[in-house]
């Protein structure tokens, strides 16, 4: 299982935990897990089409999934995969 970092502005919506382990061979796999056991997060990570809404980044130990393969990046059970929300202001 990959160790998903849950950033504080999504946190509420998985009953306030920092960290979650997830089930997947891959960075998508991950995602449909964590959004069929979390499903409010679903539509904050996820374009109706299935994609990475644009103002969501991820990252796989600290690298970039989309310099990476994207969604069909592998994972293994040591990897840290961060959920980084683009935070607006000024």
């Amino acid at each position: 299982m990959a160790e998903v970092q849950i950033p504080s502005l999504l946190r509420k919506a998985v009953g306030g935990e920092k960290q979650l382990k997830i089930q997947g061979e891959t960075v998508g796999k991950v995602i449909d897990n964590l959004t069929q056991q979390h499903p409010t997060l679903k539509e904050r990570l996820l374009t109706p089409d299935g994609k990475v809404q644009p103002f969501v980044v991820l990252y796989v130990n600290n690298e970039d999934i989309r310099f990476l393969q994207e969604m069909n990046t592998p994972l293994k059970d040591s990897d840290v995969l961060a959920i980084l929300p683009a935070v607006a202001g000024g």
